[in-house]
């Protein structure tokens, strides 16, 4: 590329200019090894992969469509000449192909979210060509994982689930998957960095980067280490082009852990409430603290009779380690907090003022409190056919909006009513109505239908405040 972006002048003047001879120093002399034997020359993954790649599946999913209705259904004379044709129309099916990692000999497979989402039906190809059913145990849009389950009379081969802490940039690593749907692929690179955030659209999680070659259809796969453990799970890529161009992400293997963990309990995967609200530590903020660079999460907020208002955290206080893990932002700590579990405490290793404490915080189930009261709005108001509920930290966590905030949510929208004509979304908070503050959904109900004049609405979405007047 250098060399064809010169003129041909200057490459005939490279090529008679004599380069000159450096002699090898004794270090270059003794870094470079020639394989002594034809047993070195022979090197190679293959008994890794032997070991592996019988763990890793190819995932079908299938999708039914609702069927369109033609615009020409019901006219006598256009069902007269093409009805036949008309009724042997079928229903759309769309299908999309990823990969998954067995992880428990009695089924238990884990993939991509994305590979399975809103499926109606999930297929697993074991490596030796058998196939099975599959039914969806979990799955969280947010952090992009699902666990499948599978029937087999006979235990199923493997991979044991590495620690990715004590990975490193530089690590060698395989990706095993079912790139293009061609079959079953394995290509090497190495860790190229860690903790990479906000990757995609509603990432949770510290992502492993590699430059070992992830193509569409490597979803769900395997990332594994140098002793054929899992140490990530493949779920995207970086590309301009649609295909790889060095730069994949994989999702830590002990996210995949504590994930599949909370499947074979029976429940859905939840992050431990604290009760504190973080955001990141600028370099006004930083100098300010005399931190000698921005890092750790600076807690904006403590909420009463949470278990970080009991450990003693206060607003001002400067998260800098948990666990002994450095805190690099909130995403790092969020990360962390997930990975460590409910039921336990995390140490925390704090900046309050000028002085550095530790702090044990126990790691509970986010509350229920206050409790949802669902109710389906109707009447004439721009909020019928929307069905709202009382937001509290359990019900915020699983709409994956900030665990403390509080009031009245949107939870789902009725097609064609008013609040769908009028733009309400689920996920929409709405914070006042006609000036006054919306306290729970009974009030709400209440509110909308007392006035005939109009309304004027305040909704908080995706982190903005967005105002609405309805005449």
């Amino acid at each position: 590329m250098l060399l064809a972006g010169l003129g041909s002048g200057s490459v005939r003047a490279l090529a008679e200019t004599p380069l000159p001879i450096v002699p090898a120093t004794p270090a270059a002399q003794a870094g470079a090894v020639v394989p002594g034997d034809a047993a070195q020359m022979k090197m190679s993954f293959a008994p890794l992969v032997k070991k592996s790649a019988p763990a890793v599946v190819n995932v079908y999913a299938a999708k039914t469509l609702p069927q369109q209705r033609s615009p020409f259904a019901g006219d006598p004379l256009f069902e007269q000449f093409f009805g036949r044709q008309m009724q042997r129309q079928r229903p759309r099916v769309q299908s999309s192909l990823g990969s998954g990692v067995i992880v428990d000999s009695s089924g238990l497979i884990v993939t991509n979210n994305h590979v399975v989402a809103d499926a109606d039906e999930v297929r697993v190809a074991l490596a030796d060509g058998r196939e099975f059913d599959a039914r969806i145990l979990s799955k969280d849009e947010r952090i992009d994982l699902a666990v499948l389950k599978i029937e087999d009379s006979n235990p199923l081969p493997t991979l044991g689930i590495a620690d990715s802490d004590r990975l490193e940039i530089g690590d060698l690593v395989l990706a095993i998957g079912n790139p293009f749907g061609i079959g079953q692929t394995v290509t090497n690179g190495i860790v190229s960095a860690l903790a990479r955030t906000h990757i995609g659209k509603n990432d949770f999680g510290f992502f492993i980067q590699t430059d070992a070659a992830i193509n569409p259809g490597n979803s769900g796969g395997a990332l594994i280490d140098v002793h054929g453990q899992l140490i990530g799970v493949n779920t995207a890529i970086f590309s301009r082009s649609g295909g790889s161009q060095g730069i994949g992400f994989a999702i830590p293997s002990n996210m995949v852990r504590v994930f599949v963990e909370s499947a074979k309990k029976g429940g859905r995967f939840e992050r431990p409430f604290i009760g504190a609200s973080f955001v990141p530590v600028t370099r006004d903020v930083a100098e300010a603290l005399g931190l000698d660079r921005p890092r750790g999460a600076l807690v904006e907020d403590v909420i009463r009779d949470t278990p970080a208002a009991a450990a003693g955290l206060k607003a001002g206080d400067v998260v800098l380690a948990i666990d002994n893990f450095e805190v690099i932002d909130p995403d790092t700590l969020g990360y962390r907090l997930a990975t460590a579990g409910i039921g336990r405490s995390a140490k925390l290793t704090i900046l309050s003022g000028d002085k550095r404490e530790s702090l044990d915080v126990a790691l509970k189930p986010a509350p229920e409190t206050p409790a949802a009261d669902r109710r389906t709005l109707d009447g004439e108001t721009p909020f019928a056919g929307a069905t709202v509920a009382n937001l509290s930290p359990r019900l915020a966590d699983e709409l994956d909006l900030p665990q403390e905030m509080t009031g009245v949510v949107v939870t789902a929208i009725q097609p064609g009513s008013f609040a769908a004509r009028f733009a309400l979304q689920p996920r929409d908070v709405i914070l006042t109505l006609n000036g006054d503050a919306v306290g729970s959904a009974a009030a709400l109900e209440k509110m909308a239908g007392n006035t005939r004049r109009g309304w004027r609405f305040e909704i908080m979405r995706d982190g903005e405040k967005l105002a609405q007047v309805v005449r």
